[in-house]
This record gives structure tokens, sequence and C-alpha cells, in this order.
């Protein structure tokens, strides 16, 4: 079965207490990355949201952040928001619960080395697989837990960048939430779509959020 470009709304319905959009006065979208930062990429999307005006949120893989961690500071010092994406971007389907509550701890820790005091906690689970027991107990921490009502399939070497496009300009509303990916396979699809889904959102008056 393929994962549908706009989440149904059963599915939210079925993910209670987990975000998967934010309903907003000021019409905002809310642009998000997953996996990174990775080098040659990562400061590729910060340059072309900065050519459009547009603030994004970055849900990191730990082992990123150690191994590129002025990539982190540049995200931070461009205005953009910082989230969890566990440190080895694990599935919490195929992960015992006490497993993947250390391994998303170990994000956090190094992250922590770069977010400020108080800096609020939002996390994404990979795959967007994470069992009821792990949403409770994350959520027990502190995290909020940010899932998607639009999914952009740039991960795909298989859809074109035009469906890329047209999977999210087709899709958003007030609220929507958007994943695009951060990682060398989106790198083409990303690059030849979101200059695109920028200029779009703006042109259907939409602004840009932070989670």
């Amino acid at each position: 079965m393929k994962t549908p470009a706009k989440i149904p709304g059963i599915v939210r319905l079925l993910g209670q207490g987990l975000t998967f959009r934010i309903p907003n006065a000021a019409n905002e979208v809310f642009v998000t990355f997953d996996d990174g930062p990775i080098p040659l990429l990562t400061p590729w999307i910060l340059d072309c949201l900065d050519d459009f005006g547009a603030k994004a949120s970055f849900f990191l893989v730990g082992d990123n952040v150690l191994r590129y961690p002025e990539l982190v500071a540049r995200i931070l010092n461009s205005g953009h928001k910082i989230g969890n994406h566990t440190h080895n971007h694990i599935s919490g389907f195929k992960t015992k619960v006490a497993d993947y509550l250390k391994n998303t701890e170990s994000c956090q820790d190094a992250l922590g080395h770069s977010l400020p005091a108080g800096y609020s906690r939002i996390f994404r689970p990979p795959y967007g697989q994470i069992s009821p027991r792990q949403a409770y107990l994350l959520k027990k921490q502190g995290y909020q837990i940010i899932m998607w009502d639009v999914l952009s399939k740039d991960y795909d070497p298989s859809v074109p960048p035009e469906a890329c496009i047209a999977n999210v300009l087709d899709n958003i509303e007030s609220g929507s939430i958007i994943v695009m990916h951060d990682n060398l396979k989106a790198e083409k699809n990303i690059k030849d779509s979101l200059p695109s889904i920028l200029s779009g959102i703006r042109q259907k008056g939409f602004g840009f959020g932070l989670l």
C-alpha cells in the first residue's frame, strides 16, 4: 500500500496525542526536514530558505549532530527550529521501549551542546513509527511528538520532482506540517523541487511557521 501524500483523517484520529497539524490564525504552514544535518545539502537548503525568507524546522539525527556541529550552529543562527529524530534513525516498531527511549535521549544529549537552556523539546519518530507506550513515555519527558499531514515523497527516487511539488502544493492548508528530507537519497528531488515549493507556498498566501 502506497503512503498517501495527504495523511487521512482516520490516521490522525488513531494517533491522538500526536501532532499532525497546527491550526493557527496566522495562515501559516510548517516546513520540516528530517535526517540531517549533512555537508553540502544542509547548507544548500539553508541558502534556499534564506532566498525565500522562509523558516523551517529540522529534525536531526544525533549521530549527524556529533559529526557536524557547525551545521547545527548554522541552522540555529539562521533562525530555524531544531528537533530530535533519535540518535541512529531507528524504527519504534522494531525497537524495545527502553532502547528507543535511550536512543532518543542520546540524540537529546548530543543536541544539548548546541541548544539554549529551556529550548522546547520536539520529537519526530523516524518513518513515523512509534508505539503508544513509547509516545506516552516521551510525552511524560516533555517532548511534543510532531508527525505531519503532508508528505512530499522526496525520499523516493521513483517520484519525480514535479510530483513532489504537487504532493505539497495540492494538499497544504493552514496549519499543515510538511515533511521533506535532508539526506542523500532525497538530494536530487530536494534541489529540483524546494524552490518551487517555497515559491508556491508564498503564492498561495501562506506564511512559514516554526514548531
